[in-house]
């Protein structure tokens, strides 16, 4: 996604009065063939309430928002939501990891900016608290496993052999089949009844680092 000043012709509604805008075009071809048939820009908000886990299923979307219309193109090949980039006047900059990695846009850009803390956020998906299931959860390197819980083993590659239930993103390693995998897991392990969520942390390269963004913002969401 790139987020770039606006013209007059999109409305202040479209961007909640911001005076950027974010725009993105699809390569699947359910998307393709919408936008070909409308022949403009359509406005697309995400298909879940703000805040909680990204659908990547057509049910998922469903379970949040009773009553709407799906158009269903199957479940997400990539599995976490796009990236974000924001063009500043010092240069290109980085609003949200996701499902293009920063190496491979980097290699055609050349460098991007990384936000600190304090910088303003452009996104929504920057904000602090977000993607987050109902359970709360607790994230490796940040968060001891709760003591006494039954705990959702949200596992990188393996699961422990004692787990009260598990979810195990991708068994090979592979970054890319972990992130297409992450969002059903964590809704599986919120449904499964358990106390608390713990996630094991991926390596920072890749697609693993979308990965650990999202789980960061989830974890903001425990009460400890």
């Amino acid at each position: 996604t790139l987020v770039v000043p606006k013209v007059d012709a999109i409305p202040d509604l479209v961007t909640a009065g911001r005076s950027t805008v974010g725009l993105r075009v699809p390569a699947h071809p359910v998307a393709q063939n919408l936008l070909r048939s409308f022949d403009g820009p359509i406005a697309a908000p995400s298909a879940n309430r703000f805040g909680r886990v990204s659908p990547t299923r057509a049910e998922h979307v469903r379970a949040q928002l009773a009553g709407v219309l799906v158009v269903d193109g199957g479940p997400c090949e990539v599995g976490v939501e796009s990236t974000i980039v924001g063009f500043h006047a010092d240069g290109p900059l980085l609003l949200r990891p996701g499902g293009l990695s920063l190496e491979a846009i980097t290699e055609v850009s050349g460098p991007i900016r990384i936000p600190t803390k304090n910088d303003p956020s452009a996104s929504p998906g920057r904000a602090a608290k977000h993607y987050a299931t109902a359970t709360p959860l607790f994230l490796e390197g940040f968060d001891p496993p709760p003591a006494g819980a039954r705990i959702g083993h949200l596992a990188f590659r393996t699961a422990p052999a004692d787990a009260f239930v598990s979810e195990i993103l991708s068994p090979t390693g592979d970054l890319r089949e972990a992130a297409a995998n992450l969002f059903a897991a964590m809704r599986r392990l919120d449904a499964a009844g358990v106390d608390a969520i713990w996630a094991e942390a991926v390596p920072e390269r890749g697609l693993g680092l979308a990965i650990m963004d999202r789980l960061r913002r989830a974890r903001a969401r425990n009460p400890g």
